[in-house]
């Protein structure tokens, strides 16, 4: 290591390094999308906070109703009353529990009962007592008390009237999310004044990107017993389904075109391929579960990929299905000893959804601490990689068995110095990082943190770092070095996010806009900005290295680059680099290409002339 170049740097003082997260805009892929004004990229970022609050409000209300739904089914087993505090203590959103056992026995009351009584509570408590006497769920809108948000929700023990289960859950993760996407989105003075020196530099520099190789070749099968997969010769009108839902008792977990996945809670697979096929589809099947390690194309009858069962999935998580994450799963998952560092806020250690994923990592803001995040930036990155898969719980990662290891290098006001960022790249090179995933950024070069990433990249790591979420053409650090992937991020329609920074430097984009993921508290929350487009990257970069470990990191940088899905004008272009992720054409390319040791000459001169580009900007400056 050059410790003596690395301190010269740092007595020219720590330049501040701010979280890059983006807000949505849609585009039109066919034409250049053109750079929004200011009125209307503040009227946009204000409707992506508004996004972003909503859908998490909702991700917390199901998965609360999902964790009451398993306490009441668990009621005949067990007595209740005696195992509500620790169901308080697995659930710290829980405020408080009331335990109806019915028959005019007394109820069971746990947590801080004081938010149960008193205006405006006793309305919505009222209004649960009567649901559970008539036999049904209940939820009700937020309400205030003493300025924190809580709901009530009211789930019945099955069959049985005037018994079951009431919790009032706090709602403060709906504010902690609009407060941090104002901040991140730039609506608000970020970081404070005074807090940082900033500097800028002058745009259109330019970069290139290297990335790291690796393997794994994990297979598990799963056999759904209560879904089957249909492909119809024309997409199902409402009537039809409304026919199918009525006769089976069915509801559609997904549907692809005219291929859908339907899901029975009353009948077995064999009943309801027997059922379709009286509706003469082009094929009823199982749903399997199961990864092959084949080197063949998927045929047409494997177009439906691996659905997992994680409750927030299927509504909430558009983005994993639009890069063809279910198909790609079916090429690889992943591979245990697979590591993404994650350099940011740090990451809840003892999320469920993150349980067996996480390696020891660093707190370098405070090193008599571990790196426990107290934003929730860093959380919801690595659960955008790495939360578990198919576990009837939260959301889904993009990987099965890829580990993270968390990196604090920002802190409570997620930001952090260039010197605690660098220090963070060459502690994850030295500590056995594959991927190092870089949710941040500045507009100013930093020559100490460059010399970081230069280390990281000679001992093979691969480096992925946001664009930035300004909508402008100016290059961001560390995404503008040549040796980091630059990642864009893209909405639901796959059109360019609006505020997702431009330019030559782009290498690949993602999608950003309302992403699903773990969030501290043991809570998920939606989040926008290249920040989520970012991990996206590092979690297909740690695929493709589990597929094929034969090659090199500049290899794999090519594969993401050459399978991406084309976007806007043809060919590369400023804000789509080389267009969308593809997971499914990444992992069938990486397999492909398993015996081939040629050095790409392409990949080489796109380097040295960004490279180039580079320094020619730095001498005009």
């Amino acid at each position: 290591m050059r410790k003596p170049t690395w301190f010269q740097a740092l007595m020219a003082g720590a330049l501040a390094v701010f979280l890059t997260v983006a807000g949505c805009q849609s585009a039109n892929r066919s034409a250049t999308p053109a750079p929004s004004s200011a009125v209307s990229e503040k009227r946009y970022k204000e409707r992506t906070v508004r996004q972003d609050a909503e859908a998490t409000e909702q991700l917390g209300r199901q998965q609360s109703i999902q964790d009451a739904r398993s306490f009441v089914r668990n009621a005949a087993t067990r007595d209740p009353a005696n195992v509500l505090q620790p169901f308080l203590a697995a659930h710290p959103e829980i405020a408080a529990a009331i335990w109806i056992p019915g028959d005019g026995q007394p109820a069971h009351v746990e947590g801080k009962a004081d938010i149960l009584q008193g205006k405006p509570a006793d309305k919505h408590c009222q209004a649960a007592r009567q649901a559970l006497r008539e036999g049904r769920s209940h939820a009700s809108d937020i309400y205030s008390i003493d300025g924190h948000p809580y709901f009530i929700i009211a789930e019945p023990v099955q069959n049985t009237r005037g018994k079951g289960l009431i919790l009032a859950v706090s709602a403060i993760t709906v504010q902690q999310v609009e407060q941090l996407q104002r901040k991140n989105l730039r609506l608000i003075p970020y970081p404070a004044e005074g807090r940082y020196r900033i500097e800028s530099v002058k745009p259109n520099t330019t970069k290139d990107t290297t990335v790291r190789t690796g393997e794994d070749n994990q297979n598990a099968s799963h056999y759904a017993v209560d879904e089957v997969v249909v492909k119809f010769r024309r997409p199902l009108t409402n009537r039809e389904l409304l026919q199918i839902r009525k006769e089976l008792d069915m509801t559609v977990v997904r549907q692809i075109r005219q291929t859908y996945l339907f899901r029975s809670k009353k009948h077995r697979a064999e009943t309801l391929i027997a059922y379709f096929k009286k509706w003469n589809p082009v094929y009823v099947e199982p749903h399997y579960l199961y990864l092959t390690n084949a080197t063949k194309p998927l045929n047409d009858t494997e177009m439906t990929g691996i659905i997992p069962n994680d409750t927030l999935y299927s509504k909430y998580q558009w983005n994993l299905p639009q890069i063809e994450t279910e198909l790609g799963w079916k090429w690889n998952k992943g591979s245990q000893d697979m590591i993404v560092a994650v350099i940011d806020t740090g990451v809840q250690s003892d999320h469920p959804d993150l349980e067996g994923r996480l390696v020891p990592g660093i707190n370098l803001v405070d090193d008599s601490q571990p790196p426990e995040d107290d934003v929730g930036h860093g959380t919801h990155v690595a659960g955008i990689i790495a939360a578990q898969v198919n576990n009837h719980e939260g959301v889904a990662g993009m990987t099965w068995f890829t580990k993270i290891m968390p990196i604090k290098s920002l802190d409570s006001t997620g930001a952090g110095s260039t010197y605690a960022v660098a220090q963070g790249v060459i502690w994850a090179a030295d500590h056995g990082a594959d991927i190092i995933n870089m949710s941040l950024g500045n507009y100013a070069e930093a020559q100490f943190l460059h010399e970081a990433i230069q280390y990281a990249h000679q001992k093979g790591v691969l480096i992925i770092a946001a664009s930035g979420n300004d909508n402008t053409d100016r290059p961001g650090y560390p995404a503008a070095y040549p040796e980091v992937l630059a990642v864009a991020a893209t909405d639901p329609g796959g059109d360019r996010a609006a505020y997702s920074n431009y330019g030559e430097y782009i290498d690949v984009a993602a999608p950003g806009t309302s992403i699903a993921s773990t969030y501290p508290g043991s809570q998920y929350a939606a989040l926008s900005g290249t920040s989520m487009a970012c991990p996206h990257v590092a979690a297909l970069a740690s695929l493709v290295r589990a597929a094929n470990p034969k090659l090199t990191n500049e290899e794999v940088m090519d594969v993401l680059r050459k399978s991406a899905k084309d976007l806007g004008e043809k060919g590369k272009d400023i804000y789509y680099g080389y267009g969308q992720i593809d997971v499914r054409n990444a992992l069938e390319m990486a397999v492909g290409t398993s015996d081939s040791r040629v050095p790409n000459l392409q990949s080489l001169f796109l380097r040295l002339g960004k490279a180039l580009r580079q320094l020619a900007d730095k001498t005009a400056t």
